[in-house]
This record gives C-alpha cells, structure tokens and sequence, in this order.
C-alpha cells in the first residue's frame, strides 16, 4: 500500500516543484522586464529636461493662457483668479463655500471641517420630516410624516406591549396594569422634555448598560443553565433575518434629525449617535442570541428568570422600554408638526402614548412581520431617493415646491419593487437591493429630464 502511494505523491511533489519554478521564472523575466522599461522610458538626449513647470507669477501664467488660447474671459480676472488660487495653494488664504452668513460667529482662522458642518447643520435645524421636503416638496412631505407618524403610533404600541408582557412575566400583575405603568412613566420622560434629560437619561443609561454587562456575564460565562435547543420546522432564512434585522434601524432613519437639530455639534452627534446604535445593536443581538441558545427560551421574562434576575431583570425590561418608546412618542409629535404647524410637539407626543398604551392593552402584538416589511417597504426607497438627491445630484431643492412628482415617482417605484422583492430570498434582504435599485432609477430619470429640459 505504501508503494502504491508513494507513486502519486512523487508526481504531485515534482508538479508543486514544477509550479514554483514556473512561478519563480515569471517573476524574474518580468522583473527584468520593468527595470528594461524603466531604463527605455528615461530622456537620454543632449538637452537637459525638467518635469516641474517654470517659476512663474499668477499673473504671468494668467497671461498666457490668454495668448494661448486656453481660457475665456478678460486677462485681469484671469490675474486675479489665477493670484487667487495660488495663495490659497500656499495657505495664505483660505476658501469656503457658500454666504458670509453660514460662519457668522466662528473663528476663520482656525476652523476645521467638523466645526463648518456643525455650523451649516445647526443653522438648518431643521426635523427629520422637515428635509424630506428638500426631496419630495412642500406637500408631498406631508405623506411621509403621516406614513411616518402612524409607524411610530405603531412602535409606541408594540414597545408597550412587549414591555407589558414581559414584566408580567416575572411578576404576574397583568399586561394592562404594566402598559399603564409604562406609558405613565413615558409622559413623565416626555414632560421633562429632551433638552432636560441631560442627567436623568445619563443615569439611566448607565445602570441600563451596567444590568446588560451583567446579564452577558450571566449567559456566557454561567454554564449552570444550558439546556438542549429543538431546531423548528418553520425556519427563517439568513436573507429573511437580515431584513426583518435592518427594519429596526431603518425605522429609525426617518427619525435622526429630530434630535441632530438640537445638537451643539450636529456632526458630531451624528456620527456618535450612529456609532454607539451600531455598537450597542450589536451587541445586544449577541446577548439575545446567547441567552435563547444557552436557555432554550425565546421569552424575555423566561430568559430574565432562568438567569437568576429577579427585580433587577424587571428593572431592565422597564426602563429599556421606556427610554427606547420614548423617542418613538417624542418623534411622532415632531412629525406631526410637518403635518401641520398648529399641532404641538409635546402634546401630540402624549396623545400617541396614550393611544400606544390603549393598543397594547387592547390589541395582542406577538407578530410584528408584516409591520417590519411595511416600514422597509415605505422607507428605503424614501432614504434612497434622499441619498441620490442630496448627495449624489447635489440638489434637494424642492422645500418651496408643492410636488416634486419625479422623486415621488421614483420612491412609487421603490415601494413597488421593495414589494416584489418580498418574494424572492436574497443573502441581503430586501432593503439593500431595493435602495440601490432606487438609487439607480432616480439617478437615470433625473438625466431623462435634463436631457428633455435641453431640447
């Protein structure tokens, strides 16, 4: 046996040799190669040759291409163009896009791009519902904050619910009596309003993140618990549990805005915000994928018992759903001002805790699916044509017109296509393919109606 082997193995072995020589011969022809092409491309004349341009004033430079041909417009605002842009090129001046009035009140001379974008995004301060008018006009905007509005009437009732429940759980009180106690404690957040939070939501936070570090201690390194894991019949696709996954974030895209507006530092807001929700979403799916592994138990209230967290747990599930419902319910007065500006923001946010809190009373929510698709389904195409308007065409200049019915068009489209989507199961989900496909399609009509516009 050991002869019949070594047979094949000498001929795989002279093969592998076969190729590293072949390899190594490449490599040294075409080394040989470059460093012939380097040599033939050098100047190898009589006349000394240089690469740089010859030193020359703006105003010498700018003079030439006149006599040359190379540029339009008079020979003195050439000069001061071309004088222009060479001290800027040497720092002695510096450029800024846009009216005097966007740096009212900033230092020029040592400002930085985070400073600037602040500044231009802090004058806006404008509500997330407020830029969807840049996109869709003035009135087509009151469609998104209504369709926006009702997912967040939605969010406020589910939150509820699923708080509810799982607080009932652990103590056995009834569903109805933790909704009210919930939704009492979210219009006490929302009386004490966002800017006022400061210290209160700071300390919440932290005992929040403090319970979670401790229930990841509990669920990884606590093998007391583990029990054996039934696979279901019904399983859901890698594709579909990445949708249903980036639904949640996308519900908050709408959102974002609502309180970037109030920011000292929007950028820099902006970029923790999204930073810290990545981090953050992260991993809490892993303490939600750890603790249905290692109990078998998909139940929060039955995850928080098999734990050993009593109160602690309850606190947990409480002050999570009120601080997280809580931005659902702020927002949803926000947007309801984009609907009409006589409707207040406070008040409008108590109206749909109190709607929230009836719902989750009333109504049993345990399948949000179809609610996850609807909010992929309305959104990513709205973000899509946002992002291909604002950042790609450099436009978003409908806020004055009543309709911009070619984005509203497009985002049709989107919806359309999200919606057929549904049906087929990609890796990705739904919302990535969509939103590109919507990129795409409002990119190519903007060029159709330029090109009309032309003629």
């Amino acid at each position: 046996w050991r002869q019949q082997q070594a047979g094949p193995a000498r001929v795989r072995v002279a093969l592998w040799i076969a190729v590293v020589l072949a390899g190594l011969a490449l490599f040294v022809i075409g080394m040989v190669a470059a460093v012939r092409s380097y040599r033939e491309s050098q100047y190898h004349g009589d006349i000394e040759y240089w690469r740089e341009p010859p030193d020359m004033s703006p105003a010498s430079a700018a003079k030439m291409a006149d006599v040359m041909g190379l540029s339009k417009g008079s020979v003195d605002s050439l000069q001061m163009t071309a004088t222009m842009l060479s001290l800027a090129s040497k720092k002695a001046i510096a450029i800024y896009p846009g009216p005097s009035s966007l740096y009212r009140g900033i230092d020029m001379s040592n400002a930085d791009n985070v400073r600037l974008a602040g500044m231009i995004g802090a004058n806006t301060e404008k509500s997330a519902m407020e830029t969807v008018k840049l996109s869709f006009g003035e009135k087509g905007s009151i469609l998104f904050s209504s369709l926006n509005v009702l997912q967040l009437v939605g969010w406020t009732a589910i939150m509820i619910y699923d708080g509810a429940l799982a607080a009932d759980g652990l103590l056995h009180s009834g569903i109805w009596i933790w909704a009210i106690v919930i939704g009492i404690l979210i219009i006490v957040w929302i009386f004490i309003g966002l800017t006022n939070l400061g210290k209160l939501n700071t300390v919440a936070m932290t005992a929040l993140f403090v319970l979670s570090l401790v229930l990841f201690k509990v669920i990884f390194f606590n093998t007391d618990f583990v029990m054996p894991i039934a696979v279901s019949d019904d399983m859901m696709t890698f594709g579909a549990a990445v949708e249903l996954a980036v639904a949640m974030p996308l519900s908050w895209l709408p959102l974002i805005s609502d309180y970037t507006r109030e920011a000292e530092k929007p950028f820099a807001a902006t970029f923790t915000s999204v930073f810290v929700y990545s981090v953050v979403s992260i991993f809490m799916y892993m303490i939600g994928m750890g603790a249905a592994i290692f109990t078998g138990e998909y139940d929060i209230a039955q995850i928080m018992l098999k734990t050993g967290f009593g109160v602690v747990g309850l606190l947990i599930i409480v002050f999570s759903t009120v601080t997280t419902t809580f931005l659902d319910a702020y927002s949803a007065g926000v947007s309801s001002v984009s609907i009409s500006s006589k409707i207040q923001e406070k008040w409008a946010a108590i109206v749909v805790t109190v709607i929230g809190t009836v719902a989750a009373i009333v109504y049993p929510m345990d399948n949000i699916t179809n609610f996850l698709y609807l909010i992929g389904s309305v959104f990513a195409p709205m973000i899509a044509v946002q992002i291909a308007d604002y950042f790609i065409l450099k436009k978003a200049d409908a806020g004055k017109s009543a309709f911009q019915w070619r984005n509203l068009i497009v985002w049709l489209a989107g919806f359309v296509i999200y919606r057929i989507l549904m049906q087929v199961d990609t890796p990705v989900g739904n919302t990535l393919p969509d939103m590109v496909v919507t990129v795409i399609l409002c990119l190519i009509v903007e060029k159709v109606a330029e090109a009309v516009q032309k003629k």
